[in-house]
């Protein structure tokens, strides 16, 4: 039983945190998002002498009356010249009750992705809606992004109402307006609050040209709303930033806690070698620590000594996130050019980059109506959904249950722009979600595998032979086939009974439903390795010939097929040599863009960290080749002679 850690402060420290409430403001041009929250800052104490004579002088030189409050957050020239906000401009200021950090973002609609990127980490979402004009369409378009980004907390703050005499019919016009348009999002605390961001009324005191208004004014909300339930405090995710090696030699795990608890003492479980472990010591901002919580900052040292890297996750072995090469997201379209399916874009996710792709485009959803309809492409400040197959495995949650680990952000490799901010809605399944192991298939209750009389001794004595399965891996063009049956005829000969699995053979049959995005080779290789171990269970040596480009899959085969049973070889030649010979014309197709997700041109080869064996087809003959794996079949004792 271990020592329960002093955590006497750590209730303190939670409460501090709970103390930061991050908003965001949006809405239309002109709906006065940048003079509220300067109302804010001057009525809280916020700004400086200094500051205010700044804006004095910026708002006399610009033949401003009096002193213009929108100037605190507009802080490029040409948004003071303009009088818009183009920037997301952050502020912060505090009352005696609660810290508030504050983002200001663009009404314009070419700037939605700056508004989408203020809004990102806000725990609370003012739309501003001028009075005069009603609700219009960016009103509904940074609503609708509040709420597909997570934001559970929405003031609808009906601003320039000494515009209309302050009447509340004007205000319960808009509310009505709003109320048909939000029924159909996912805000689950909404307020609406009149307010006059130019003269100050609702701002920080109840206005009393509005008797008619019973609920309490802006400022007093933004201090009362409880944000500490929005928070993951369930599902540890621990993503590695860095490993931290102290003088003593001990490792220090460091990163940003994106949800959950972890406590000293407890056990965990490390992604993706899922190697289990316990935690030693932790560290929070210098101190040693017993627990710590979301989103704070930590380091952790571990029992073990394990093989951990940036990306790699620390999580509990009973609450695991999805690990899956496919996933379906919601993508806020942030470019010029626009989205083409089936190029490869890298994904930004937690502390990892991978490569994917967008293998299919839903829908596109539009804003004002949340209306669905199909579309061919995905243009700037679209929103859409789509599927994305992965390179590498990702361990992510549905956003709506993790904001960290359901987002990410996706950049073209070309240009290094951030082009699309993604929510991952639905978690990958079928083929591309991660393969059960024999074990965890053995507890399905209605699964009884079968067996008869005959064992495998009994084969073995019949085939004078102990089964397995040679894996040649390498690019296309590099002489795998050649070798394999190369290899069956030198088995046959000798008496041997095998059988060679070769890709092409096996996509014009058992495989044909399948393509070559990530997750469609994932499941290729899967049913290549089921069907190989079943041969092997019948005393058949069998060779497969695939490309099998990541290495995660080849070891899944090896997993199913058995450690000792599994030979990978590693066929080794150079791109330049597979391409000049090129026996399909495949990658000529390639490189004029005929062929998409390529292995060697638009896709990643993987190669073997540590085969049974290499062959230099570029400086052996086939036969020379062949010979190499015979003898390792004879070394690994599976060929018996037959004299």
């Amino acid at each position: 039983m271990t020592n329960q850690p002093d955590n006497s402060q750590n209730p303190v420290s939670f409460s501090r945190e709970a103390d930061i409430l991050r908003f965001t403001t949006a809405g239309s041009v002109d709906d006065g998002k940048s003079t509220l929250i300067g109302r804010l800052l001057y009525e809280a104490g916020g700004l400086y002498d200094d500051h205010l004579a700044s804006l004095r002088g910026d708002s006399k030189r610009l033949l401003r009356e009096g002193m213009d409050l929108s100037f605190v957050t507009d802080g490029l020239k040409i948004e003071r010249e303009q009088g818009i906000t183009i920037d997301v401009a952050y502020r912060y200021f505090s009352t005696p009750r609660r810290n508030f950090i504050i983002a200001d973002t663009p009404g314009h609609e070419q700037y939605t992705r700056n508004m989408a990127t203020g809004a990102s980490t806000a725990d609370l979402a003012i739309v501003l809606v001028d009075v005069s004009r009603g609700v219009t369409i960016q009103s509904r378009r940074h609503a609708f992004i509040a709420s597909l980004l997570g934001i559970r907390h929405m003031v609808i703050a009906v601003n320039k109402m000494d515009l209309v005499g302050y009447q509340e019919e004007a205000f319960l016009k808009v509310r009505k307006e709003f109320e048909s348009f939000s029924t159909r999002l996912s805000i689950p605390d909404l307020e609406y609050i009149p307010v006059s961001a130019l003269c100050g009324d609702n701002i920080v005191s109840h206005s009393d040209k509005m008797p008619w208004f019973q609920g309490i004014p802006l400022l007093k909300h933004l201090e009362n709303v409880r944000i500490v339930g929005d928070r993951n405090l369930i599902d540890l995710r621990f993503p590695i930033q860095s490993v931290l090696r102290a003088p003593n030699g001990v490792r220090h795990y460091a990163g940003r806690l994106a949800s959950g608890v972890v406590r000293v003492g407890e056990d965990v479980l490390i992604l993706p070698s899922h190697r289990k472990t316990r935690v030693k010591g932790l560290t929070v901002a210098g101190a040693e620590e017993g627990m710590a919580f979301a989103p704070q900052s930590i380091a952790l040292t571990l029992e073990d000594e394990i093989d951990i890297k940036r990306g790699d996750m620390v999580v509990r072995a009973g609450n695991m996130p999805k690990i899956s090469r496919e996933m379906e997201a919601i993508l806020v379209w942030m470019d010029r050019v626009p989205l083409q399916t089936g190029k490869v874009y890298a994904i930004k996710h937690t502390t990892q980059t991978i490569k994917a792709s967008v293998s299919r485009l839903h829908f596109v959803i539009a804003p004002a109506t949340l209306s669905r309809s199909p579309a061919g492409v995905l243009q700037l400040n679209d929103i859409g959904r789509v599927s994305l197959s992965l390179f590498k495995p990702l361990f992510c949650d549905e956003y709506s249950r993790n904001r960290y680990t359901g987002s990410f952000i996706m950049i073209d490799p070309l240009t290094n722009m951030t082009v699309a901010a993604g929510m991952v809605i639905e978690r990958g399944s079928g083929a591309a979600s991660t393969l059960l192991s024999a074990e965890d298939q053995s507890k399905n209750r209605n699964i009884h595998p079968q067996e008869g009389d005959v064992i495998g001794l009994d084969r073995k004595r019949l085939l004078r032979q102990n089964p397995a399965t040679v894996w040649l891996t390498g690019l296309s063009g590099s002489g795998k086939s050649s070798i394999a049956f190369a290899l069956e005829k030198k088995l046959i000969a000798a008496g041997h009974v095998c059988y060679v699995l070769d890709g092409d053979n096996l996509r014009s049959g058992l495989n044909r439903d399948l393509n070559f995005s990530p997750e469609s080779r994932r499941e290729n290789i899967r049913r290549v390795a089921e069907v190989a171990r079943l041969f092997n269970e019948a005393g058949i040596i069998i060779v497969v010939s695939f490309i099998s480009p990541y290495r995660e899959d080849r070891e899944q085969a090896r997993k199913i097929i058995g450690i000792d049973r599994f030979l990978e070889v590693h066929v080794d030649a150079p791109l330049s040599v597979c391409e000049q010979r090129d026996p399909k014309g495949l990658y000529k197709k390639a490189r004029a863009g005929l062929i998409a997700e390529f292995t060697g041109v638009s896709s990643p080869y993987e190669p073997p960290e540590k085969p049974a064996c290499f062959l230099k087809t570029g400086e052996e003959s086939v036969e020379a080749c062949a010979g190499q794996v015979w003898e390792l079949l004879v070394n690994g004792k599976f060929l018996e002679s037959h004299d």
